[in-house]
């Protein structure tokens, strides 16, 4: 099977699940292909839990959920060491991170102090436990879901927290077909049971492998340093993209071009996912952050001159 065939395969079997949400489904499999992180925001209800549940089956990956809630500590999810009187030793209890796809479900309702227990997993792809270094499985690939911040119990995400995600996206409501389905009994979450595994973690690795083969030409990278610029101008943000900000734009423009069926980034590739990829990390200048941080993002793409 070639590499356009599975991605397709997997891209129609998450839209039988997510009905009516193409885009932020595309979106969800590009993260992946990049090897970056995914932060869902939006409303209780709107399927957030149910895309994460989806992509893992799809893609073959072991699955942990981890409710986080006020009350939560690191060790709930790192894991701790337990001590074992028959051998005389402390033997340690691996927590939920150590999995391949992690649910993070409602993240900002937890303490800076948990949010921030999950910084080295997900940078480094390991976990610090007890003075002791542990890797964590391959692939390693965090979902998290946060509600908005106008909601009581929340906490809003730190920069460096939301830096660590490579993209976010919102659902929003369904369409009115894809709601008529839901109320007449079509429970999306009644299909997870019997999804099958449409790749595994072999194939995954090989189509993150051929996303960094993907080519960028000098003209491209030159358009992706004008726009990383344009957001330090301070015409429309308050700071602008770092290094790494940049370095993860790039990587997702190649997913973006492998889901296209190409070998080579286009501009188009660039513009398809710079809101979703950029937007979580900048605020805007005047305040205010979500969607006006998208809108923001969107005028500085007409402002900026195509190479």
């Amino acid at each position: 099977m070639n590499i356009r065939r599975k991605i397709g395969t997997v891209l129609d079997q998450l839209n039988t699940v997510m009905a009516g949400k193409p885009d932020q489904v595309r979106d969800s499999v590009t993260c992946l292909l990049a090897g970056g992180h995914l932060l869902i925001e939006d409303m209780p209800g709107v399927g957030k839990t149910t895309l994460a549940y989806a992509l893992a089956r799809t893609f073959g990956l072991q699955f942990s959920r981890v409710q986080f809630t006020a009350d939560l500590m690191p060790s709930d999810l790192s894991g701790v060491s337990v001590y074992d009187r028959g051998q005389e030793k402390f033997i340690f209890h691996p927590g939920p991170v150590f999995t391949q796809v992690l649910l993070a479900d409602e993240i900002n309702r937890a303490s800076p102090k948990t949010q921030s227990a999950l910084l080295e997993a997900m940078e480094e792809k390991q976990v610090t436990v007890e003075g002791g270094t542990r890797p964590l499985p391959k692939p390693f690939f965090v979902i998290a879901t946060q509600n908005p911040y106008d909601q009581l119990g929340t906490y809003g995400l730190p920069e460096s927290q939301l830096d660590r995600f490579l993209m976010c996206i919102s659902l929003g409501y369904p369409e009115r077909v894809a709601e008529r389905e839901l109320l007449i009994g079509h429970n999306r979450r009644d299909l997870l049971d019997t999804l099958p595994a449409a790749l595994n973690a072999d194939a995954l690795t090989a189509l993150q492998k051929a996303t960094g083969q993907v080519h960028v030409a000098p003209p491209l990278l030159d358009y992706v340093q004008d726009l990383i610029a344009a957001t330090r101008s301070g015409r429309w943000f308050l700071q602008g993209l770092s290094p790494r900000a940049g370095i993860a734009l790039v990587r997702t423009a190649r997913a973006q071009a492998l889901i296209q069926g190409r070998d080579y980034v286009a501009p188009d590739d660039v513009q398809a996912i710079l809101p979703q990829c950029i937007a979580h990390r900048l605020t805007p200048v005047g305040g205010g952050a979500g969607r006006g941080a998208v809108e923001q993002v969107r005028a500085m793409i007409d402002a900026v001159p195509l190479p």
